[in-house]
């Protein structure tokens, strides 16, 4: 029976399992493995929404096991892929290292949120690639704002009610500003707590917000985000962040509860140093446009690579050596393509190049306002939000999913969203560890 091993669960990943499961039958002889330590796929762009409570934490995550049916699951990370000898090591979650063999390799691994070496940051930063990073950061902002309003004013309750975030793409853009959305709207819940002890932070190293938009629109973003009272800081690093306290390349020194650390991708570790694939200088894997592994003139046979963790060949663009900006769009689409060629060359058929144009740029900035632009054509505010949301609630896989956003955005239309914080589920038997001991009075109010 011939394998194939998907390395990697997410966007592409998944994509390529649901494919080759709809396109493969079982007189194929065709036996698909999908190695991720998580059970689920992770639809990014609805990160943002869970961090706001606008979407429910579990609609944002696609199970394996639910909707691939065909395909055998492995819960665990792999550590290195000898692709000269068809075979690649796997740490499962639990358990001694297991070796496994394959014919055919698909790397679909993403990438990882970039770290720098900045003192604290390890820490105290959290960052945005994943549902429990998304929950937890708006279940903090909950818990600062009931411990802010029982503080007096003072420096801790300044220091709760200050929050930064680093990085100025597309997911900390949007991450901000859902969140500062929450925040401002909290107000009206908690009459102790005036707008003006709101404090956001937006760092980018760079001098603009939004690449991937042209730079008026990111100008007119920051003016948005600073109008509803927020700060941006542009050409501004991180020096520091030791103990909680932020200290930027301005002198400026912002003590926190919550830091967000959304400045960039870097690869895959097992990508970049632990396989014998080849990589680029930044460590993604080398692709030809029909998305097989390798240079035009010197492939590598029996491997695939889509997504994040690829630097796929953008045929759409005139530009020579130009890749793939590293999106769901593109991952999904990619991943599609990938499937059918794999099919196709297992069967003796031409494989064809992944070709697919931009449909556009869209983000969020908060509820009722967003910014979509397709090269000279943008629409802003209310419209551009309501296309966010219609894209991406056609974009998310399977149908299951798609009701059960609707469903909460429904819900919210009528109730409001949920301002709920469960952050004590990360500490689920404190409450059975102290229970019956007397409470502590610290001050009277």
């Amino acid at each position: 029976m011939t394998r194939i091993v998907v390395v990697g669960g997410g966007y592409a990943g998944f994509t390529v399992a649901r494919q080759l499961e709809r396109r493969l039958r079982r007189r194929d002889g065709v036996e698909v493995v999908l190695v991720d330590p998580r059970p689920y796929m992770t639809y990014q762009p609805f990160l943002p929404e869970v961090v706001a409570g606008s979407v429910e934490a579990r609609h944002a995550a696609v199970a394996h096991r639910r909707h691939l049916r065909r395909t055998r699951l492995l819960s665990g990370t792999v550590t290195r892929i000898v692709h000269a000898e068809r075979r690649l090591a796997v740490q499962p979650v639990d358990g001694p290292e297991l070796v496994l063999r394959y014919d055919q390799l698909v790397l679909t691994a993403g990438a990882v949120t970039r770290r720098v070496p900045v003192p604290g940051v390890a820490e105290h930063a959290i960052g945005m690639k994943h549902v429990e990073e998304a929950v937890a950061i708006r279940d903090r902002l909950l818990t600062a704002f009931d411990r802010a309003a029982a503080l007096p004013h003072g420096a801790e309750r300044t220091r709760l009610l200050t929050v930064v975030f680093v990085g100025g793409g597309f997911s900390g853009v949007e991450g901000f500003a859902e969140l500062h959305r929450l925040a401002t709207d909290l107000l009206a819940r908690y009459p102790e707590i005036g707008r003006d002890e709101l404090g956001f932070h937006l760092v980018e190293l760079s001098g603009r917000v939004l690449p991937e938009v042209d730079e008026r629109e990111g100008r007119r973003v920051v003016r948005l985000l600073e109008d509803r009272g927020a700060y941006v800081h542009l050409s501004t690093g991180v020096v520091s962040a030791v103990d909680g306290v932020v200290e930027l390349s301005t002198g400026e020194r912002l003590p926190t509860g919550l830091l967000v650390w959304t400045a960039g991708n870097a690869a895959n570790p097992v990508v970049a140093t632990h396989t014998d694939l080849p990589v680029d200088a930044r460590g993604y894997v080398v692709v030809r446009p029909d998305l097989r592994v390798g240079a035009d003139d010197a492939p590598v046979a029996d491997a695939w690579a889509a997504g994040d963790a690829a630097a796929v060949p953008d045929l759409a663009v005139r530009r020579p050596g130009a890749l793939a900006v590293p999106n769901a769009q593109h991952a999904v689409r990619q991943g599609t393509r990938l499937a059918k060629n794999l099919v196709a060359a297992q069967r003796g058929r031409p494989v064809r190049p992944y070709a697919h144009s931009s449909l556009g740029t869209v983000a969020t900035l908060g509820l009722g306002s967003g910014v979509f632009q397709y090269r000279r054509i943008v629409v802003r505010g209310w419209l551009a939000w309501a296309m966010h949301r219609g894209y991406h609630v056609l974009a998310i896989p399977t149908w299951e999913r798609k009701v059960r956003v609707l469903a909460v955005w429904a819900t919210a239309a009528l109730f409001g969203r949920d301002v709920v914080s469960l952050a004590s589920v990360q500490h689920p038997r404190q409450a059975f560890v102290t229970a019956g001991e007397p409470a502590r009075v610290t001050r009277v109010a």
